[in-house]
């Protein structure tokens, strides 16, 4: 569609014979046929036909009709219909038929058929049709029925608002001000406030502010264009009628309609900061949250709240107990956002608040009746484990509660549990003999792989005392079961010794021959981080097998999960050895530990199970096995010493990283030296309310600390601009390429380098990619050496490089044929679409396994140093690394990280580098993307290799 349009109706291209029955069917004295024959017409003019001669024909026998849906038909015909000439641009005169008819429409006795008529004046834009309708138009300001006064208010704003409609109707503000004062209509009185406000807005201001007391009273049509008129008013900065603006709109807070609300709250924040002003914007964002049971209203006002905690955080934490009660929505979005806006404006004055509320909510997730209560329950563990981790004095309160869900059936929630225990025992020794006890008591509920392992290093590193040690050993024992793991029958078959019912088991990764990236950047078999978890068969608690979990999970094949017990009963036995004051006991102990590691070491090398143990457990057991066997200070200090010193420099480091990210993201604003200081205590206080003296304080800090003034980037400005064609071509072209989210805008300056008149120029433009163009310009006529804007948008659906090219087409006088210069292409960089963004080591490794698309880049640079090579790739990707500095210290020829971007569509973009030196200087390895899409691998894989070799390049 190449001309404006107001309508549009799908319809498939019909026969050339369909004029020929569409005429013959509007020439006949059937109603219905006719209505049928002028939708038909209208539907083909539509999707691009001309029908050229039919238009006399409507004149002749549609016009006189009297039927109702015959004259609104009509109507959308004449306003699709050609009105001008192709060539001369001038009024067709045959036009000039109709004006008849529309002037007798507008003094029809039928309320509806002047309505209809008034409304299709207002897409009328033809002034030689308008002019003679202007009395008719003006007279019906004055009808009886409101249903005709509004839309001869619309029709007046509507012309008005034409190039030359103030020639057409030059007092239309007077006219229209003096119906508003006295208009009962809501409708009618919304429409003339809005003409006001576009055409004269003195006028609507001096409406508004005169009825200010009244505002609170208004339909909420009227209120909802006040708000809009406040808010273009007050876009000026020192308003001295600012503090008047902002009554109205506080007055508007307790409206009764929630979109007035909504956007009252909004235009009060950017019209004040002061405490009082932002409090009540709060609040009404809490009542907002609260009442609306719309999803999609919620996760809008959380996005208001978040960018109110980004610039008033004081204020906000205040509202943090309202804010939590959002978690009552069943929707998981909403509880995420509400979460991490409550963790963001927690002090030590209302975490234990929060924290009690948080707990009562992991209580009711017990229930099972809730939807998604897994997944809700592990955002919960993790909101408590942040809160604890950030005041330490709340731990004690809540992990015994979450060490009951460490047999969660739900893995992820489990695993954050385990994680947040193993946290808080090293950072709150006070706790270390409780949460011991508990985590023993519990440990036989335990059901998932990931998390055994993780508890049976918490009891290899933290029981110190004898009695602890010695349940340990027998807990650890008595989940094991009997041993042998298995016998071989008198018929050659292997038998589990212990014969109770086996649980069965769920294996809930990937297949085992799949490859992972583990936690350093480096690659593993999966079968060393396989993830299971068991389903109990219906036994009795307490029973045998309900106890047997680490027997269960050995003899479904997880030889990893075994390593980790063999290394967890040196770890108890050597404690045993210090704390124990009889050799003969830890002897036995001793003992008893090599029992099973050769017991699992036999399992592993039978051909009971269908897969062998893997090489590295086989290693990992047969060290444990050596080493009770063979016991040296030195190993003993490694094995009960170093490990836990590792921990506690990896919660450190966590902590300090944490901290910088803080302070780097804290805003810090400068002011000029020069600027004025305007002092509080000097000010005139005669006649001001005490939110319009808070105001002016914020306003006078703002100044003075330099928010008011934000620090022009003109550099960036300048490398946005792009030359589209050369300086000996006849028309000279630039573009200056913003890029916001989903929307290209291209700010296109054409000049006329000829000394001649170019006509009908005009900006093709085409795209390739995700890249759709919304609009198509117009044609310009530029005179000699003039110039000449023109704004064409862009609509981007995916994060992917796109490419836009096209041609500037124009005429002379002088060659009859178009003229065409052909633009450089626009290339859209996918840097404009992606941030760096931070996730768990966790959370990369389950993307990585699941994301399917994988681009693989050879190392190719001149850069000879790993680390250097590192930083290179992070700045030219616009992407954050995850691996710890500490992982990267040190000088061993190789590097391994992983990065981490994420793209305003919500897309995840994982990269990992992996690079050594050679034997002659340069670097070698490869780095791999991965994303759930096919455009975002394959885009940052050709920036990796474009920006790579470093250098000057």
């Amino acid at each position: 569609m190449e001309k404006p349009c107001t309508l549009l109706v799908h319809f498939d291209k019909g026969s050339p014979s369909m004029a020929n029955e569409i005429k013959s069917d509007l020439e006949g004295s059937d109603v219905a046929a006719k209505v049928d024959a002028m939708k038909r017409a209208i539907m083909l003019l539509l999707n691009g036909e001309t029908l050229p001669h039919l238009f006399i024909t409507v004149v002749r026998y549609v016009l006189p009709s009297e039927d109702h849906t015959i004259q609104k038909l009509l109507l959308l015909y004449l306003e699709i219909v050609d009105k001008r000439d192709a060539t001369s641009g001038k009024v067709l005169p045959e036009m000039i038929l109709i004006c008849q008819n529309l002037r007798n429409n507008l003094q029809h006795p039928n309320e509806y058929i002047r309505g209809v008529t008034l409304r299709f004046l207002c897409r009328l834009n033809e002034p030689e049709l308008l002019e003679p309708l202007v009395p008719s138009i003006l007279a019906n300001l004055e009808h009886r029925h409101h249903f005709i006064r509004r839309h001869a208010l619309s029709a007046i704003s509507a012309i008005y608002r034409l190039p030359h409609g103030d020639q057409l109707l030059p007092d239309a503000p007077d006219l229209v001000d003096r119906a508003l004062a006295g208009e009962q209509d809501a409708a009618a009185r919304r429409n003339a406030f809005l003409m006001l406000c576009a055409c004269a807005q003195e006028r609507a201001i001096a409406y508004l502010l005169t009825n200010a007391d009244r505002v609170a009273e208004w339909p909420d049509l009227l209120q909802m264009a006040a708000v809009d008129l406040i808010r273009k008013v007050c876009r000026s900065p020192n308003r001295a009628d600012k503090g008047r603006y902002i009554k109205i709109i506080i007055s508007l807070l307790s409206a009764p309609n929630s979109a007035v609300v909504y956007e009252s709250a909004g235009v009060l924040v950017s019209l004040s900061s002061a405490p009082t002003a932002v409090r009540a914007a709060a609040n009404t964002y809490c009542q907002l949250l609260s009442s609306q049971s719309d999803n999609n209203v919620k996760l809008i006002v959380l996005d208001r709240l978040h960018e109110l905690r980004a610039s008033h955080r004081d204020v906000m934490v205040d509202v943090v107990m309202d804010v939590l009660r959002a978690l009552s929505s069943p929707n998981v979005d909403v509880r995420r956002k509400v979460l991490d806006l409550v963790l963001d404006l927690l002090t030590p004055r209302n975490v234990e608040e929060v924290v009690m509320y948080l707990k009562k909510e992991v209580v009711k997730t017990q229930a099972g009746d809730l939807e998604k209560g897994g997944e809700y329950r592990q955002m919960l563990v993790q909101a408590i484990h942040s809160c604890a981790v950030e005041y330490p004095e709340v731990a004690g309160s809540v992990v015994h509660l979450l060490m009951d869900f460490l047999g969660d059936t739900n893995v992820a929630a489990a695993v954050d549990v385990v994680l947040f225990v193993r946290e808080i025992i090293e950072t709150n020794p006070k706790l270390r003999v409780s949460m011991i006890q508990r985590l023993i008591d519990t440990f036989y509920q335990i059901r998932a792989s990931r998390v055994c392992s993780c508890a049976l290093w918490i009891l290899g590193e933290y029981s110190l005392s004898l009695s602890e040690v010695e349940s340990a050993i027998s807990t650890i024992k008595q989940c094991l079961g009997d041993l042998p793991f298995y016998t071989v029958s008198e018929e050659g078959e292997s038998t589990d010794a212990s014969k109770p019912a086996q649980p069965v088991v769920n294996s809930v990764t990937v297949s085992s021959r799949r490859p992972v990236v583990l936690a350093d950047g480096t690659y593993a078999t999966q079968s060393a981080a396989t993830e299971t978890a068991i389903s109990s068969p219906a036994v009795a608690p307490g029973s045998l097998s309900s106890t047997q979990n680490l027997r269960s999970l050995i003899l479904s094949g997880d030889f990893f999960l075994a390593a980790v017990v063999a290394c967890t009963l040196t770890k108890l036995v050597l404690r045993l050895e210090e704390v124990q004051p009889s050799k003969v006991e830890a002897n036995k102990a001793s003992t008893g530990a090599l029992l099973i590691m050769v017991s699992i070491l036999q399992l592993g090398q039978s051909s009971y199970l269908p897969h062998p143990i893997d090489n590295d457990s086989y290693d990992r057991i047969v060290l444990c096995v050596r080493l009770l066997c063979n016991t040296g200070d030195d190993v003993r200090k490694v094995w009960l010493q170093s490990c836990r010193q590792s921990f506690t420099k990896m919660l450190a480091e966590k902590q300090f990283r944490e901290t910088e990210e803080m302070k780097a993201k804290a805003q810090i604003s400068h002011a000029q030296p020069d600027d004025l200081i305007d002092f509080y205590h000097l000010k005139s206080r005669r006649g001001m309310s005490q939110l319009e003296l808070e105001d002016a304080v914020q306003d006078d800090l703002k100044a003075a600390t330099g928010e008011f003034t934000k620090d022009a980037d003109d550099a960036n400005k300048l490398n946005r601009i792009l030359q589209l064609t050369g300086f000996s071509d006849p028309v000279y072209a630039e573009a200056y390429v913003t890029v916001h989210h989903y929307d290209i805008v291209l700010d296109v300056t054409v000049i006329n380098r000829t000394k001649e008149t170019l006509q009908n120029l005009c900006l093709e433009l085409a795209t390739m990619g995700d890249l759709k163009l919304v609009d198509r310009p117009q044609n310009y006529t530029l005179a000699p050496e003039s110039s000449k804007h023109i704004r064409a948008n862009i609509k981007v659906s995916s994060t992917e490089t796109g490419v836009i090219f096209g041609n500037i087409v124009y005429e002379t006088s002088n060659v009859m044929e178009r003229s065409v210069v052909v633009l450089n292409d626009i290339h859209i960089d996918i840097m404009d679409y992606i941030s760096p963004a931070t996730c768990a080591d966790v959370a990369f490794r389950n993307m990585w396994a699941e994301f399917e698309w994988e681009n693989k880049v050879a190392v190719n640079t001149v850069i000879q140093d790993e680390k250097e090579f590192l930083d290179h790739i992070i700045k030219s990707t616009n992407m954050k690394c995850l691996t710890p500095p500490s992982a990267l210290d040190g000088e061993c020829g190789f590097i391994a990280a992983n990065l981490y971007a994420k793209s305003v569509f919500g897309e995840d973009a994982l990269v990992n580098i992996s690079v050594e030196k050679q034997a002659d200087g340069k670097l070698g390895g490869y780095i791999r993307i991965r994303s759930k899409t096919q455009g975002i691998a394959l885009s940052l894989g050709d920036k990796i290799t474009l920006k790579q070799k470093g250098g000057s390049s």
